[in-house]
């Protein structure tokens, strides 16, 4: 797709779809749309799904955001050049704490949420920024190593560490620092949007107590844990991803909660 210019940084995005919803999926950290590609393609016949690359990720321009509430004002200006009033908004890990904000910023925008592999607080191991900063190439791949299943293949786990590694330090560790800051635990139950959780079975990074708990604390909300799939879980079991993202979001378009 074309770049959006939002004050001078063009913004890049994938789209697909002709739905009657729209998805918004942020990416996590040091990611870009590429995590989402077997669902903007899985999805297209249920809805209009949009994936961006943030500032600084992938294919898009400026520096990375050094925090998630930029990271929303971003997400709210996408919306506002495609024309978009409301939307289901979802993200992956850091995408997910994006997500949570934009709910808590602009509740009338947002028509459900999709919570992947991601908590209400993000805390960010020591190790992991001594890691990236004493060699970059080292610390992707202790997080690869971190951020994916038992069951994951050679050729997906060179995958994750090869579209992280292409992403500068720089980006990647504003990623880092901005999760390991973010906390919204107190403000979860004012969330109103209908909510669907996702979470691998074997995540390390965000295990399924940290979904669990998103869960009890979003009234309604629903949790889906994916069997024998670590943090990338979209990547890792992508049919069933897919598909739990197809029936929320057609349960959505029906109007059942």
């Amino acid at each position: 797709m074309p770049a959006i210019d939002l004050d001078g940084v063009a913004l890049h995005h994938e789209a697909t779809g002709q739905g009657p919803t729209t998805l918004v999926l942020v990416h996590g950290s040091g990611g870009s749309s590429a995590v989402w590609a077997h669902q903007l393609s899985g999805l297209a016949d249920v809805a209009r799904v949009v994936a961006p690359d943030l500032p600084g990720h992938g294919r898009s321009g400026g520096g990375a955001p050094a925090a998630i509430d930029e990271s929303v004002e971003i997400v709210r200006r996408l919306l506002d050049a495609l024309g978009l009033a409301r939307a289901v908004v979802g993200g992956h890990s850091m995408g997910g704490a994006v997500a949570q904000a934009f709910a808590l910023a602009h509740p009338d925008r947002v028509t459900g949420l999709v919570l992947v592999g991601t908590g209400a607080r993000l805390k960010v191991l020591p190790s992991i920024f001594e890691a990236l900063e004493k060699d970059y190439a080292a610390g992707v791949r202790l997080v690869t190593d971190l951020a994916v299943g038992p069951s994951a293949s050679a050729e997906l786990k060179d995958s994750i560490y090869r579209l992280t590694l292409a992403t500068p330090y720089r980006v990647t560790a504003a990623d880092f620092g901005a999760c390991h800051v973010f906390d919204v635990i107190e403000r979860l139950a004012t969330i109103t949007a209908p909510t669907l959780v996702v979470v691998g079975r074997d995540d390390q990074l965000t295990p399924p107590k940290y979904a669990e708990f998103l869960r009890t604390r979003i009234a309604g909300a629903r949790l889906a844990v994916i069997p024998g799939a670590g943090h990338y879980v979209q990547l890792e079991r992508p049919a069933e991803t897919t598909a739990v993202l197809r029936e929320f979001l057609l349960s959505l378009a029906e109007g059942i909660r």
